[in-house]
């Protein structure tokens, strides 16, 4: 092969292995395979994970093209007879490339502090919304008012709350172990028996939301799916009154008798058991 095509050859190889790994992950650019957000949390969450996922391909090439260097620079020659020169101990050097991961770290750690915090922040609502998850579905209630939502396996429970809102999830668990999660909010929580799980949405866009248990909760698992519709106010607000109008009151008893004719050894038929929810 001739010099010229070998360094065709080698310069074809190095693009491959550069992209490989962009190629195999399927990596979807500039989200990085995550979801933009529709929440003002959400939306920070993924940029921090942009920030993240820069960070690791800046970093990640810098050290490949490092190796791939110290490899092509510092092979063996077919005229090599002995063991090249050996040095230690580049003071600067090493100062350098411990400063400089540190300085990383730190900044990766601070920006994460600043996105958590907004997260986890709970500011007073201007609505609230109690969760309860069971085997294997939701039930969503309004305190102060009438609106019921009840739905498992078959059925799909909507949640349905105000749009540029602070709406206060209060997540319980009737059972086992469940994981709240909706994948446009970029955010999931453990529903745990026994404790009582607070956090807040404030949703930017409306729009209907697929949602899921993410945590492995028994036989139907995989069929409990909930819905999350975000309306404007004003849409919101008709909604309620209309299930305020409409709704007849049901007593802690009736909800509790309620979950608790969910719970079935076997998947339910298409009945109609979820209410308030149109």
């Amino acid at each position: 092969m001739k010099p010229a095509q070998q360094r065709r050859s080698r310069r074809r190889a190095i693009l491959l292995a550069l992209s490989a790994p962009l190629i195999l992950a399927g990596c979807q650019l500039p989200s990085f395979g995550a979801y933009g957000g529709v929440s003002k949390a959400g939306t920070d969450t993924f940029k921090l994970w942009q920030g993240f996922s820069v960070a690791a391909v800046i970093i990640g090439g810098f050290t490949f093209l490092l190796m791939i260097y110290v490899i092509v620079r510092y092979r063996a020659k077919k005229k090599d007879t002995s063991l090249p020169k050996q040095t230690q101990y580049n003071i600067p050097l090493e100062i350098l490339y411990t400063i400089v991961p540190i300085l990383v770290v730190i900044g990766l750690f601070a920006a994460t502090v600043v996105v958590e915090n907004k997260v986890v922040a709970n500011p007073t609502p201007q609505a609230t919304i109690n969760v309860t998850a069971f085997q294997w579905g939701w039930k969503f209630t309004y305190p102060g008012h009438k609106a019921y939502i009840v739905g498992q396996t078959t059925q799909t429970p909507t949640m349905v709350m105000p749009a540029d809102q602070d709406v206060r999830i209060n997540l319980r668990s009737a059972d086992v172990v469940h994981g709240f999660y909706v994948p446009r909010f970029n955010f999931s929580r453990y529903a745990q028996p026994g404790l009582l799980n607070v956090f807040t949405f404030n949703i930017t866009k409306p729009g209907l939301y697929k949602g899921q248990c993410a945590q492995l909760c028994g036989l139907y698992h995989s069929l409990m799916y909930f819905n999350v519709r975000v309306l404007p106010t004003d849409e919101y607000d008709a909604w309620m009154a209309k299930q305020d109008a409409n709704t007849s009151i049901v007593n802690a008893a009736a909800q509790s008798g309620a979950v608790a004719a969910q719970i079935s050894p076997r998947v339910p038929t298409n009945r109609a058991q979820s209410q308030g929810a149109n």
